[in-house]
């Protein structure tokens, strides 16, 4: 067999059953080899940020990775947006990129570029075969990579998702093309590490101790058992549990005990951690602003607050850690639950800021997979409005590049072919990457996206308030505005093969919002915001 292949067979070999792909001369051995291995799902995207984006999705939702087959660096360099995401929500993802065979690389060709820097910027692990025999080893050991804060054998990440990373294998065209080229067997993967005894001694003295602690938690520490594990200890500490702001995946719902995400706005952090004096960090970062304000600390820990670590980072059992955390400080193995409250009657007016959530969480389908994009539309709206909803995962914009929802969607529901995929999308980064609605189309998958259209870029009008740029004229709002000409996301969607309708109610919602979740096939749905 030839060395494309060959890393074909490999990819499988080590669980790799997915490859979201734009593909283009150099990888032309890598497509040639899907019709002999059948077992491997090539996935057109007509952009590469939505091969990135849909990896990461796919990857959230199962705990295994996806490849990407991407084309040189210019192809690499259209899917990095979505590949810082992946890094910042400690995805797995297995980036195949060709590249020059070795003997043309001299001649600096018009699609000549340095990939290895490229890559480098998103990914924890960069190579490229020496020779055609080291693209088995090589294949197995990105995988291995990928999964470096985790095992693919661990039950527990197909509830919960990955912790962990980007890998990029680059192939020279010439290695692709080769002979006699064999695959290489799984890759040994690194077990999740423990928390020291002493470190758990110290954050049992400071959950019982004195003075108030809060937990803020991340990772897989967010899914179900170990919200379980969090909701005990604060029954019998009082301690209170937080999450960040965007999650790269949560359980939430009915049934579920409730975390309480920090606020986008340094503000409402500030007001969350009042009187708080001891923060343990399980599984996530100290909490800092997105950006830099004139005058502003970019810290959010409020002063007289101190940080402590239980676990440092995803290489870690974060779910492990809670539970032994709780098991230490109460017996009592049932935490409190919410009980579903009766959905609110959704009163029929305009849609606005203010309602349109409550219609979703009204009619949100038992075992969703809500990807959310609703960035201002939904910051202090979507949480409320779901909690009491049936039990349900939420995939956030941990690494805020927008244009993520669609191809995440892309991703999830390949992923989870029996749930219902809600892609609640802003108008603005929609457009980054709204090609994926016709990979939708195309792979008919099960995606209920709703276009939140504003017809602005709201979260940008707030900011150049907040960085006091002075005086807004007309010149800077232009740049924030959507209008001249007002974009049809409807015809959009329809051209790229989507069914589509439009809401300005309420009601309107309601009723397509229930009908395209009962119609197999991707739909959207174009919500038309009236102004706060």
């Amino acid at each position: 067999m030839n060395g494309a292949e060959a890393l074909l067979w490999t990819l499988l070999n080590n669980g790799v059953e997915v490859c979201f792909a734009n593909p283009g001369t150099s990888e032309m051995q890598f497509v040639a080899a899907l019709d002999r291995h059948p077992a491997m799902r090539g996935v057109l995207c007509l952009f590469e940020g939505v091969a990135t984006g849909a990896a990461d999705g796919y990857a959230r939702m199962t705990g295994r990775p996806a490849a990407t087959l991407l084309h040189l660096g210019p192809g690499l360099a259209n899917g990095l947006a979505n590949l810082h995401n992946a890094r910042r929500a400690r995805t797995a993802v297995v980036n195949i990129i060709g590249d020059h065979a070795r003997t043309h690389k001299e001649l600096d060709s018009p699609l000549e570029s340095d990939i290895d820097a490229a890559a480098a910027t998103v990914s924890s692990w960069v190579r490229r075969p020496a020779a055609s025999d080291d693209i088995g080893p090589d294949t197995a050991a990105a995988v291995a990579a990928a999964l470096s804060a985790g095992s693919l054998d661990d039950p527990d990440l197909s509830r919960t998702g990955t912790s962990g990373a980007i890998s990029t294998l680059i192939v020279p065209a010439d290695l692709s093309w080769a002979q006699g080229v064999l695959p290489a067997p799984r890759h040994a993967q690194r077990a999740l590490r423990t928390v020291a005894h002493a470190d758990m001694e110290a954050t049992v003295a400071l959950v019982t101790g004195p003075e108030p602690a809060a937990l803020l938690i991340d990772g897989t520490g967010l899914g179900e058992s170990g919200l379980q594990a969090a909701a005990r200890i604060q029954k019998a500490t009082g301690t209170p549990s937080f999450c960040p702001t965007w999650p790269a995946r949560m359980r939430r719902g009915a049934g579920v005990p409730a975390v309480q995400p920090l606020g986008y706005r340094a503000e409402t952090v500030s007001l969350q951690l009042s009187g708080i004096k001891h923060l343990i960090l399980v599984g996530a970062r100290e909490p800092v602003a997105s950006f830099a304000y004139p005058g502003r600390s970019g810290i959010l820990t409020p002063p007289g607050t101190t940080v402590h670590c239980l676990v440092p980072d995803a290489g870690f059992a974060v779910t492990e850690a809670l539970t032994e955390l709780a098991d230490a400080v109460t017996p009592d193995p049932l935490a409190p639950v919410q009980v579903p409250d009766v959905p609110p009657r959704i009163v029929d007016e305009p849609l606005r800021t203010k309602n349109w959530a409550q219609v979703i969480g009204a009619h949100l389908p038992p075992e969703a997979i809500v990807v959310d994009e609703s960035i201002t539309e939904g910051m202090d709206t979507l949480a409320p409005a779901t909690a009491n909803s049936p039990a349900h995962d939420v995939l956030g914009l941990t690494g805020l590049a927008i244009g993520q929802g669609l191809p995440v969607a892309v991703g999830a529901a390949i992923a989870c072919p029996e749930r219902p995929v809600v892609c609640l999308q802003a108008d603005g980064s929609a457009l980054y990457t709204i090609s994926a609605l016709w990979t939708q189309a195309r792979e008919e998958l099960n995606v209920t996206t709703v276009i939140l259209n504003n017809r602005s870029y709201a979260v940008l009008r707030a900011e150049l308030d907040r960085v006091g740029a002075g005086q807004i004229g007309p010149a800077a709002t232009a740049l924030l505005d959507l209008r001249r000409p007002d974009i049809d996301f409807t015809a959009v969607a329809t051209g790229l093969g989507v069914p589509a309708t439009r809401a300005s109610s309420t009601a309107e919602l309601a009723e397509q919002f229930s009908t395209a979740l009962a119609t197999p096939g991707p739909h959207l749905i174009e919500a038309i915001l009236q102004p706060t």
